[in-house]
């Protein structure tokens, strides 16, 4: 895939019907882990995102391939820490999508150190974050909602 077909715009109301479709991928969610217990309800997502949408520490984009809507990036603050999250529709996995959406990210958010936590086997995301410049710097345990188990995760740092 071509960098220059993969464009960020700055999320709005109107694109959290389709990002809301996005996460309901069964795969994508147990990669993911980590995600809300009400995660296929559709009230509760686009109160919380709308919610989101609002805060200004919270800087949310939507990835464009040119003008097709396939996923989103976002900065959020967590325990003081500022983190990395970013969620891409299932279909396109694998083209380099989500390197090249968080590469331009990076360029727009300035938050430093950023951290990034990916579940142990989710080796897709750990490439997209290394391929960023992100380091390894610990692991952590958590109870995971969409595996229904407590699962290792790597936590990444980007100076």
């Amino acid at each position: 895939m071509q960098d220059s077909r993969v464009h960020l715009k700055p999320t709005q109301e109107a694109d959290l019907e389709q990002l809301f479709r996005f996460q309901l991928n069964e795969e994508a969610g147990y990669l993911a882990a980590f995600m809300p217990a009400n995660h296929t309800d559709p009230v509760a997502y686009r109160e919380k995102y709308t919610r989101f949408l609002h805060d200004p520490t919270i800087h949310m984009q939507t990835i464009l391939v040119e003008e097709t809507i396939v996923g989103s990036i976002a900065k959020f603050v967590q325990q003081g820490d500022a983190e990395i999250t970013y969620w891409l529709d299932r279909s396109f996995w694998g083209h380099g999508i989500a390197t090249a959406a968080a590469k331009k990210f990076l360029i727009i958010e300035r938050a430093r150190p950023l951290f990034g936590r990916v579940a142990f086997d989710n080796v897709g995301s750990q490439k997209v974050l290394e391929n960023c410049g992100f380091v390894k710097v610990g692991t952590d345990k958590g109870f995971a909602n969409a595996r229904q188990a407590e699962v290792e995760e790597y936590i990444y740092r980007l100076a």
